[in-house]
């Protein structure tokens, strides 16, 4: 499945400017005028759709099949990259990957959650949802970045933390609480991106940083809308509203105060242009790197621990 529901009008149209492109070739024919319509409906159609998205089909978007991953963006963006494995204490989980890479001769260390294109990948990768060793393997990493001094860009692509007994028996919980409480304290700039699904624990996990930021179409969220519905109202059906309750998009948390800004992705999604998508990416990370790179690395812990403290609202009610 390539198409979204919501998306079949633009479909539609698209296989429709597709059969008289190859008409015009085939026969000879010239229907530039009936094309050049058509994809002015088609522009039309994307600008209606995609501006007024429910929460719900933001989420759709973010679990898009073709949608980029983390390797996606590590070959768009990167160079040299070199893939370390394994958490030196269980295996190698491959619902996360990490290395070393660099962004325009900077040397820096990249990690994410990482999905698969078809079936056997998945299976292969979990589909995104990590171990408690792929945490391990990741805090392996940020340290080599610490004792080297290299900046860490981190990728967030998970509908949660594997949940199996496995995991727990491993574990899961104190995997990710201790990454939590080490990126709180790690001395070198951190910057993260949610770039599809950011769900619970699982995203937290990598996703202490200095900079936070998630794409137009992506969701970060403390339990995903399935998964909230079936707490709250015993039915998985309710995701859409459980969606709109969780306040998960882009626009809601900036306006929380959760995320510092959104990443702009091409109109329909980031799979729609990965060159352009992976082109914002690069230009946040650029920017950031230039601006965090120059602060006393004792400070950038001090500002880190003061952002996350920021988050929330509360009030303190006055004693009678």
């Amino acid at each position: 499945m390539n198409g979204l529901d919501f998306e079949k009008p633009i479909s539609e149209l698209e296989k429709k400017i597709e059969e008289l492109k190859a008409l015009t070739t085939k026969e000879d024919i010239d229907l530039s005028g009936e094309i050049k319509k058509l994809e002015e409906r088609l522009k039309k159609a994307k600008g209606e759709i995609f501006k007024n998205l429910t929460p719900w089909q933001r989420v759709q978007i973010a679990r898009h099949p073709k949608r980029l991953y983390t390797l996606d963006y590590i070959d768009l963006i990167m160079t040299d990259f070199i893939e370390l494995h394994g958490d030196r204490l269980y295996g190698d989980d491959k619902a996360i990957v990490t290395g070393m890479a660099k962004i325009d001769n900077k040397r820096i260390v990249v990690i994410g959650h990482q999905k698969g294109k078809d079936t056997k990948e998945n299976l292969l990768r979990n589909f995104g949802s990590a171990h408690p060793e792929g945490y391990r393997k990741a805090m392996r990493v940020m340290e080599l970045a610490e004792k080297f001094n290299l900046p860490i860009v981190t990728f967030i692509d998970t509908p949660g933390a594997y949940p199996g007994i496995g995991a727990e028996e491993r574990g899961q919980a104190e995997a990710i609480a201790k990454n939590l409480f080490k990126m709180c304290m790690l001395k070198t700039p951190i910057i993260v991106f949610v770039i599809g699904e950011g769900g619970s624990g699982g995203a937290l996990g990598i996703g202490i940083g200095d900079r936070l930021y998630v794409l137009e179409y992506a969701y970060y969220s403390v339990i995903s809308p399935e998964g909230c519905a079936a707490i709250l109202w015993k039915e998985r059906s309710k995701a859409p509203e459980a969606a709109e309750a969780l306040k998960l998009t882009g626009k809601d948390l900036c306006e929380l105060g959760i995320v510092d800004d959104i990443i702009k992705e091409p109109l329909g999604g980031a799979h729609r242009d990965p060159q352009q998508m992976a082109q914002n990416v690069k230009a946040a990370i650029k920017r950031d790197l230039g601006i965090l790179d120059g602060v006393d690395r004792n400070k950038l812990v001090e500002k880190r621990y003061e952002k996350l403290r920021k988050i929330g609202i509360f009030e303190e009610e006055k004693p009678e």
